[in-house]
């Protein structure tokens, strides 16, 4: 299946989204090919802050802003980074918060989107970031799926 068969990007938002359709598909290949995965189906929504905190508060009872939240559909407590073939899932992402995070850390929109993207996708093939190490190392693996971008 092809990428652009894979990716459904939905912007529920009055907000633009500074990227091409064409660089969150070749985001989404370089992962399965380095990561030896399969994603089948990715829903990418930007959503307003009232939105994020609705999906925050009823899955994850967490009442606040985020960037994004990631849902595996078939979300097993036996995942490993090994078992990645014909993923789907969902990105939840708050256009408003990742503009705001751009300013923070000194970024532009888009690379600051794209980043939200990688690191969803990270999520969705078993990384985490509860750690300052797993949190390293998800940084790590942004970094170097954006320079491949560029």
């Amino acid at each position: 299946m092809s990428a652009s068969s894979t990716l459904q990007i939905l912007n529920q938002t009055d907000l633009s989204i500074p990227f091409e359709e064409s660089e969150a598909e070749m985001l989404l290949s370089l992962i399965q090919s380095e990561h030896k995965c399969s994603f089948s189906f990715v829903e990418l929504v930007y959503v307003d802050e009232k939105e994020i905190v609705r999906v925050n508060k009823e899955f994850l009872n967490r009442d606040y802003v985020t960037d994004i939240i990631s849902f595996r559909y078939d979300d097993d407590e036996e995942l490993t980074i090994n078992s990645n073939s014909d993923i789907e899932g969902s990105l939840i992402c708050c256009a408003p918060r990742i503009q705001e995070q751009a300013l923070e850390f000194k970024q532009t929109e888009k690379q600051e989107f794209l980043r939200i993207l990688v690191h969803g996708l990270l999520h969705l093939i078993g990384y985490d970031d509860q750690t300052p190490e797993e949190k390293a190392e998800m940084t790590r693996l942004e970094d170097h799926f954006l320079s491949k971008l560029s």
